[in-house]
Parts: structure tokens; sequence; C-alpha cells
């Protein structure tokens, strides 16, 4: 392995000669071989955007030659087009600030750039890290990239499947079937309100992440080491931010309050709460749909779903609701994901959180779990669900519950005492009234109506 020597304010130390980061970046990944978990890349696409505003606003204050902004862009550029990924190798177990990543990215622009300019023109702290720290490029990159992934990657899945549920009303709203409270039959209600209630959640958790991207705009850049903004011309964060908002075409605002912005971790936190919200409703789902289609002869079978692969490797012929459990363990894992950063927003000592690279890791993670498991879901299962009207038919007309509906005419205790008798016997709620005396087959008839009951 052919290497070279790098240096930084401790010395030398040799790097692979076909890398491009330094020697900050080559002391963390030697020293912190720790699991298999790297900075997702999409945090490196968001470093890389913001790299690219601040030399944009240093070039544009007359704090940068044009030809430094140049190849430190082109460089950004090769970064956002995966063409450097290979470039940024460390480790989430580092530092808690995200300090050798943060120069990692300002390795590789840096060296990268001077090969395209062919010159020693830039340096990692001097040029590309100008006006900037990794106390306030870290946590500013971590809401680019959790807003970015939010935006185009889960909403549009959260779409998709509103749009799927829509179908499904629309072609089962002639259905009317038993409600189940408790695990219990309860009164009657249309298939395609039921189904309205999984929309409905989707509908919300959307809401809800909306105001988790609105939580995000606040950015930390121009707060430098502590909040104060040490090395940073007046008005550079709100300079960078437009910058931010035109590269990306979404709104960002610099953080009025910085020593909050570097010390606190609250709004990320309170932007999982949203995506924990959307894993309860898809756990319920999930739930939901498995329980339906439970069978499929000694169950529910009240809906048939995909059979997509076999079930079973001694048992011929069973298939599993495959789709919904590897829903249900997305779900967990992102319940997980909530508590590992709620504590990790906890513990910011004085004027710095330290345990960011987690915080974002798992934050991204939720997001690609959420989006990849309700994609797959929707295809290979919510997508061919089917009502198995024959066996809901069935259960309707069995159920004890309809006599909810003799409550304004007989009285509750009455109707109790129907439901009890008809369930002791082992006879219809009709035959259990009528032998009661509390009301003719006629009467009976005309007040027990599915139809009227939803």
């Amino acid at each position: 392995m052919k290497t070279r020597m790098e240096h930084d304010s401790m010395g030398e130390i040799a790097v692979e000669e076909d890398k491009y980061w330094g020697a900050q970046t080559q002391r963390s990944y030697e020293n912190f071989k720790i699991g298999d978990e790297k900075i997702p890349l999409s945090m490196i696409c968001a470093f890389a955007h913001l790299k690219l505003a601040c030399a944009k606003v240093n070039y544009e204050l007359g704090r940068m030659e044009e030809r430094k902004l140049d190849a430190i862009a082109t460089a950004c550029d090769e970064i956002l087009c995966g063409r450097l990924d290979a470039h940024f190798p460390l480790s989430v177990w580092q530092t808690g600030s995200g300090t050798q990543s943060n120069m990692n990215v300002n390795e590789v622009i840096a060296n990268r750039g001077n090969e395209i300019a062919r010159e020693q023109l830039l340096h990692p702290n001097d040029d590309v890290n100008k006006g900037q720290s990794s106390n306030d490029t870290f946590p500013t990159a971590m809401h680019i990239a959790a807003i970015e992934a939010l935006r185009k990657q889960l909403m549009p899945q959260l779409e998709e499947m509103i749009h799927a549920l829509k179908r499904l009303e629309k072609e089962n709203q002639h259905i009317i079937k038993i409600g189940r409270t408790h695990l219990q039959d309860a009164t009657p209600l249309r298939f395609s309100q039921e189904i309205s209630g999984w929309r409905g959640m989707l509908e919300n958790n959307i809401d809800m992440l909306q105001k988790a991207i609105d939580s995000l705009r606040k950015l930390a850049i121009g707060g430098t080491a502590v909040g104060t903004g040490l090395n940073t011309p007046q008005g550079f964060g709100d300079l960078v931010c437009e910058k931010l908002s035109d590269q990306l075409a979404t709104q960002f605002i610099s953080d009025p309050n910085k020593f909050h912005a570097l010390s606190a971790k609250d709004d990320i936190c309170f932007a999982h709460g949203a995506l924990k919200a959307l894993a309860a409703n898809c756990m319920k789902m999930a739930n939901d749909v498995r329980w339906l289609a439970s069978g499929p002869r000694c169950g529910l079978q009240e809906i048939r779903i995909p059979e997509n692969e076999p079930g079973s490797s001694i048992m011929p012929g069973k298939v599993n609701p495959t789709q919904c459990e590897a829903m249900t363990m997305v779900a967990v894992q992102v319940m997980g994901n909530d508590a590992a950063i709620g504590f990790a927003a906890s513990q910011g000592n004085f004027e710095l959180n330290v345990f960011m690279p987690v915080i974002i890791y798992n934050f991204l993670q939720s997001i690609t779990l959420l989006s990849d498991g309700l994609r797959s879901f929707r295809i290979h299962c919510v997508e061919g669900i089917r009502a198995n009207e024959e066996k809901m038919a069935e259960y309707l007309q069995h159920s004890l519950m309809l006599v909810t509906a003799l409550n304004p005419h007989i009285g509750y205790e009455n109707a109790a005492k129907t439901a009890k008798k008809a369930y002791q016997d082992g006879i219809s709620l009709k035959e259990a009234c009528v032998a009661l005396g509390f009301l003719s087959a006629e009467e009976f008839d005309a007040y027990v109506i599915a139809e009227n009951m939803v």
C-alpha cells in the first residue's frame, strides 16, 4: 500500500496515497475502530452544501479569492454527485462534537480542490473551514440532512401510502362489517371507515412532520466555538442561510440564539418524536392488517393479502404476513432510536452537546427505515388487500353487539339480557329478544338494521 505524509498540529502521519483525506481524518480512522456504523453519506452531502454556501459568502465578503471558491465549489459538486464517497470513512463512534467528520470534509475538499487547481491553493482550516467551527457546522449539517431526508425520502412515501389507502376506501365503501374494541365484538362500521382510520393517522403524521421540519430550519452556523461567533464576520450566519435556502430550495434561518443552537438538541429530539409517532401508527396499521388477514381458515379471515413467499420450512403451503412483520420491526427500531436520541439530547454540557454523531445517525436511520418500510408495505401488501365479503357478512350477522341498536327501544338492561340469552342458549338475537317478550319479530327487524348503524 503506497502512502504519503500528511500533517496537522500534532505532526505527520501516513495516509493512503489514493485517499483525499488528511491527517485529522487519518487519526480518527485509526483511533476509533468501533462498530460498523459510519457517518451517513447524507450528512456528508449536507456538509458539502454548507461548505459551498460558506465559501460563497466568504467570497462575496471579500474574504476569499475567486479561484479558491471555484476549487471548493467543484470539489463540493463532486461530493454531491457521489464521486468521492470512498473518502469519508469515519465511525459514528468518534468525538461527540463530530470534529473529525467536519475535518474529513474540509480535508477532502482541500486536497481534491488542490488537485483540480494543480497547486497548493486550499488549506482545510484556513480556507474550507473559514469562519466556521465544528461546533456550529456539525449541528448545522445535522439539520440540513434531517430536513432533506424528511422532505425527499419520507414525505413522498407517506403521500403514496395515503393515495393507496384512499383507493382502498373507495373500493370498499359498500361493505359493512363488525367493529371490534378490546379484541371483542363491537358495533358495525363500513370497511372503508376502518381504512379511513389508517389514512387519517398518516395524514396527521404529515402535519406533525411538517412542524418538525419547520423546527429544524434554524441553523447554528455563525456561532463558531461556543456561540459568540468568534472569527466570523457579522451577519455570516444569515448570509450562509440565504445561500443554503437558494441551493436547496427550502428555507433556512440563522438561529437567533447560537448558545441554544450549540448546546441543545431539542429541535431534532422534537422532530424525531414525530417519527416515533409515525412508527406507532405504522405498528398499529400493520398489526390491524395481519389480524384481519389471520387464517386462512382458523383466524379472522376478513381480508386477503398478497402471498409473497413460502412461510414455513416445515409446514407446506403456509404463507405468513411478512410485510406486516417487517413494518412492525421497523417501528420497534425507530422507537428504540427515539430513546437513544432522547438520552443523547439530554447530555448537553455547558456550551456544547457532545452526542451529535449518534443523534444524527439514529435520526437518519429512522427516516430510511420508515421510508423503505412504507414503500415495501404498500407495494407488497396494502395495494393487494382484498376484502373477504362473505366472511365479513357472516361475522356481522352473528354479532351480539347489534343489540346496541335496541337500547333506545327496550333499554340498556333489557338489551343486555337479550345478548346474554342469545349467547348462553346459542340462538340469534331476534330469537332471544322475542323469547324474552321485549319485541315482536317484526319490531326487531325494523330496529336492527346494520346499514342504519354506520
